[in-house]
């Protein structure tokens, strides 16, 4: 008779705050190397990346207003713990992305390496956001309450609705950036499809 393994222990307020904030910088790392090669990706940021280049609005502005309307679903289904971070993650990655081209200037970036490596940063960013009970809102919200409520995996309905997302940025996107857009939200989906499995991480 195996013995029962014990009950994980909740993270920490410390290793809540360290998430957030490195989760964060993850996806705006990425999402300032998908801008360098005049990329979009998918889910809210997708959204605020088309208004973006269509519209010229600032993208860390459009991203924070775009996921107001879903903490609404986000209180009612993943609680209010679940909540707060993920706004509090929104709010920083709305704030990273406008600073960090203010930090540190990118001269020259190979757009593969772009794509691939913007979209494996912003994946591993999503996963340390998921394993610490946070999110970056919008989409990320329903994709992950698809996965607790229906066992739908998180990568592969990201990557359906990224997909989808893709497509209405044509207008604003030369073949070659769309390419490696798609490449790109396969990257970030292919890091949560094989890190982001129901019952693999059990602390809270």
């Amino acid at each position: 008779m195996t013995a029962a393994l014990p009950t994980p222990a909740g993270h920490s307020l410390l290793e809540d705050v360290q998430a957030l904030v490195t989760g964060t910088l993850f996806v705006a790392l990425g999402v300032t190397l998908f801008k360098q090669a005049g990329m979009v990706t998918g889910g809210t940021a997708g959204i605020a990346f088309v208004a973006h280049y269509a519209v010229g609005w600032p993208f860390g502005l459009v991203f924070f207003v775009i996921n107001l309307p879903f903490y609404g679903l986000a209180w009612k289904r993943m609680g209010a713990r679940f909540t707060l971070k993920t706004f509090i993650a929104v709010g920083l990655l709305a704030l990273l992305t406008e600073l960090l081209p203010h930090w540190m200037q990118l001269q020259d970036v190979h757009p593969l390496f772009a794509a691939i490596g913007g979209g494996l940063l912003a994946g591993a960013g999503f996963l340390i956001l998921f394993r610490h009970q946070a999110s970056l809102g919008g989409l990320n919200v329903l994709v992950l309450w698809l996965q607790e409520r229906r066992g739908w995996r998180a990568g592969k309905v990201q990557m359906a609705i990224d997909l989808l997302i893709l497509l209405t940025a044509t207008p604003w996107l030369a073949p070659k950036q769309l390419a490696l857009s798609v490449l790109g939200a396969m990257a970030l989906n292919f890091a949560l499809a094989v890190n982001h499995k129901p019952g693999r991480y059990v602390a809270v």
